[in-house]
């Protein structure tokens, strides 16, 4: 199993527009690619007070095979509809993980 998380800093200006954005449009088009077979989206409860709100969306794929064809088909595309919507308004970083 391989998980790919993604941490979004979101503003809290922008944070109700992104979280219905990320439940209505970026997660379902990601999970129609069929390549991850499930996510999350979380919400972090221990963050210093800050110019944002910090989540966490989470992608688990069966395999490497399944990541990296979802990296390769639908990865820029995705990003880079969520960054035309939300410019200057987020940070983010990504983290892939193998269950050991």
């Amino acid at each position: 199993m391989i998980l790919f998380n993604i941490t979004v800093n979101i503003s809290h200006a922008a944070e109700k527009e992104w979280l219905k954005y990320m439940k209505e449009t970026h997660i379902p088009a990601i999970m129609a690619s069929g390549l991850p077979v499930e996510s999350k989206l979380l919400r972090l409860l221990t963050e210093i007070e800050n110019e944002g709100a910090t989540y966490t969306n989470q992608f688990i794929f069966r395999t490497m095979e399944d990541f990296m064809a979802y990296q390769t088909e639908f990865q820029a595309e995705l990003q880079e509809r969520h960054h035309q919507k939300f410019n200057g308004q987020y940070v983010s970083f990504r983290t892939l993980l193998e269950e050991a």
